[in-house]
């Protein structure tokens, strides 16, 4: 094994860029190349077609079969000319990855001369029947109970990956729950539209849709894929189970935003090139702050539409990869003691007639508008803070979330200086006259050369979770190897429902005869007092953070398992039914789901983590530990007692260190695989996760250590293992 690392090690340091040959266009002249979208519509359809595609759209309308086989149709012939010989209906199990079962154009014609012709009717555009078997569904459906169906999401693009027609779907069961994140995305959407427009027309009566939109920023790590290829714990897990700190990582923090490295560039224009051919308009890439840690991240979209784009960003970046010689780590924290991957959900919502509503306004009626948007922002978090939480609660984003730059694992919302200044005027005063929002600051450095800067109205707060950026909010709790959708599903759904109290509120004061802005004012006024526990600005690593989170009454569990208890509580399955985003089996299906699938990480990586240690650490550590008792037996072949003694004592000081370590990895191992044994007989899914988090995960901890600490002192030469300075240092 150690050779196999060595020539891994070798290789890797051979390796130059690839050459990436750049398109010759523009990149507006190919943007959109492969997705079926406006313009695309428009030469390959019907003008009536295109019109009443887009009514369907606009209105969330049911899709009629003759205007179904139109479409199909069109998207046929554009495919065909694109190369395309099959076709997919590709969704989202509740497995944060994408499926899809491709299926060839052709169909029978019954004619002699010419047995096939190639089909796609508006019958198969619109719905398809995949085995619905083999997808967590939580106890929905049984084994043997295969059906389920997917139906098009005509909101979303129809793109072509490689010789595939990919059609966007919602996936459902047979008795029509959602087994998938787009379903209930696209009811939270609606469902934020229509509590916003309500409210919105407090200020504005034109207003006739309010969009969600998501600007994401996906982090990564890449690793050369002959080292990935000699380490079994990324290959099954995703992270280093094992591996001492390298003497250098970050801690220079000269890696962020620094020069970004031959190979990694030419992979990322690669991965521009292939973007924007998917419409998906990638702007910013950037090292980010542990080595080998990269990121990029696209201008903003609406929010169902760009959770498709990062589920297909991530695939391509895998592919990609290979290309380059790399292996792309989308897990959490697959290196200890450095940064972890996180996806920034940048949120925001705005009007159909162009406005922003959480950007301050340059009127007093706008900024009581910006002001309303805010306040019921905090507010829902505030009530919902552990709800928000179990959204994005993983077995792997649990290794990030308070370690290394990451937020911790309790939810709180940072406003700035400015804007908590507004709030806390708005509480003191009487009329709603109060709200007063300067424009952007000024900054004059004293450099002639330098121009005066415009500074935001909010600074950052790197470990704040839920931070308000200067006209959105950015979530920064997602995992890097999320579905976006799992949190934007609950984020939109919990200020939809806050929406729809204020608006009762506020129409309960206006029939007692309090005037409109009044009303407004006086609700707003009585929210913030409410919220005020939710909104933090200090140090979110800090131990007194802990213990006043625990005072203000915010959720401050750390147990995975325990903290997705919060997605079926009555208050939590009253807020999803009352919206019609989820029903209560559909809520307790997805936890059976979520306590499945964590049971199954922790046990996959305990499996590892015993062959790892059994099978290739204490034989490497024990064949040290005898070179080194021939080497002691030798020295009193040669000198004296004494001489030998004193020549030979820190070997024997290291055979010493070594048989102890073994002995309590050995115990630990055993141990491990007792508490498994004994998990895997708990019949709930729940109590099964539970035992896992408590009884056998901490074993995990405990033999790194000790392995670790054998890294140190066997061997360089011997150590099977890639070391930490290899695996992100070789680029």
């Amino acid at each position: 094994m150690s050779k196999l690392r060595f020539k891994a090690v070798e290789e890797a340091y051979k390796k130059k860029a690839v050459t990436v040959a750049a398109p010759s266009a523009l990149t507006s002249d190919y943007y959109g190349k492969y997705v079926f979208n406006k313009a695309q519509m428009t030469k390959y359809l019907p003008k009536a077609t295109v019109k009443s595609l887009e009514a369907v759209i606009a209105r969330g309308e049911t899709l009629d079969l003759e205007l179904a086989n139109q479409v199909a149709a069109g998207m046929k012939t554009w495919a065909l000319e694109l190369g395309a010989t099959h076709y997919t209906h590709w969704f989202q199990p509740l497995t944060d990855t994408t499926a899809e079962k491709h299926d060839s154009f052709i169909e029978y014609t019954g004619e002699p001369g010419s047995p096939i012709i190639e089909e796609f009717s508006g019958k198969l555009l619109v719905q398809a029947e995949p085995d619905a078997s083999s997808f967590p569904s939580g106890g929905i459906r049984s084994t043997f109970e295969a059906r389920g169906y997917t139906a098009w999401d005509p909101s979303s693009p129809a793109f072509i990956m490689d010789d595939t027609l990919c059609i966007p779907t919602i996936f459902i069961s047979y008795t029509g729950e959602a087994l998938d994140y787009k379903a209930p995305l696209l009811k939270a959407l609606k469902a934020i539209d229509k509590a916003a427009v309500d409210v919105c027309r407090y200020f504005d009566k034109s207003v006739k849709k309010v969009y969600s939109y998501l600007g994401w920023e996906q982090e990564y790590f890449l690793i050369d894929d002959g080292l990935y290829a000699t380490r079994p714990d990324l290959m099954l897990t995703g992270r280093t189970l094992l591996g001492h700190d390298s003497a250098k990582d970050q801690q220079l923090e000269d890696h962020y935003f620094g020069s970004i490295p031959t190979r990694v560039q030419a992979y990322m224009k690669d991965i521009e090139f292939e973007a924007y051919k998917f419409g998906i308009p990638l702007k910013t890439r950037h090292n980010e702050v542990a080595p080998n840690q990269f990121e990029l991240a696209p201008i903003f979209g609406e929010t169902n539409l760009s959770v498709d784009q990062n589920l297909l960003i991530m695939s391509i970046l895998k592919k990609v990869a290979r290309r380059h010689g790399f292996r792309l780590l989308l897990h959490e924290k697959p290196f200890a003691g450095i940064n972890g991957s996180g996806k920034h959900n940048n949120w925001s919502l705005g009007t159909d007639t162009g406005v922003g509503l959480f950007t301050p306004g340059k009127t007093p009626e706008a900024n009581l508008q910006f002001i309303t948007f805010v306040v019921n922002t905090l507010v829902a978090i505030w009530k919902n803070n552990a709800l928000l939480k179990a959204s994005i609660m993983t077995a792997q984003n649990a290794h990030r979330l308070g370690a290394n730059e990451a937020p911790p694992a309790i939810v709180s919302v940072f406003l700035g200086e400015q804007l908590t200044e507004v709030l806390d005027t708005i509480e003191k005063s009487e009329r709603a006259s109060a709200i007063r929002i300067d424009g952007k600051k000024r900054l004059s450095l004293g450099i002639g050369s330098i121009p005066e800067m415009q500074l935001d109205n909010t600074d950052r707060n790197r470990t704040s979770p839920f931070a308000f950026t200067g006209n959105r909010f950015e979530f920064r709790a997602v995992g890097s190897s999320a579905n976006c959708g799992s949190g934007m599903i609950t984020l939109n759904t919990i200020v939809a429902a806050q929406l729809k109290k204020f608006k009762e509120a506020v129409d309960e004061k206006i029939r007692r005869g309090i005037k409109k802005e009044e009303a407004i004012f006086e609700v707003l006024k009585e929210y913030i007092k409410v919220s005020k526990n939710i909104r933090f600005e200090g140090n979110g690593y800090s131990e007194e953070w802990k213990k006043d989170a625990a005072e203000r009454n915010l959720d401050c569990e750390t147990s995975v398992p325990l903290i997705i208890d919060a997605n079926t509580t009555p208050d939590s399955i009253a807020l999803f039914e009352g919206t019609g985003v989820l029903t209560a089996k559909e809520l307790k299906s997805r936890n059976e789901v979520k306590w499945e699938i964590y049971t199954k990480k922790i046990q996959i990586e305990a499996r590892v983590l015993g062959d790892l240690v059994l099978n290739h650490i204490i034989p490497v550590a024990t064949k040290y530990q005898s070179s080194l008792l021939d080497n002691v037996y030798k020295l009193t072949q040669v000198y004296s007692k004494e001489k030998a003694d004193e020549l030979g004592a820190l070997d024997k000081g290291i055979i010493e260190e070594i048989a102890k370590r073994i002995s309590v990895i050995k115990n630990s191992v055993e141990s491990m695989v007792s508490a498994r044994k004994k998990a895997n007989r708990i019949d709930s899914e729940r109590g099964k996760a539970i035992e896992y988090h408590d009884k056998v995960l901490p074993f995990f901890d405990e033999i790194r250590y000790q392995v670790d600490k054998l890294e140190l002192i066997v061997d360089d030469e011997l150590w099977p293992l890639p070391k930490y300075r290899e695996l992100l240092f070789i680029r």
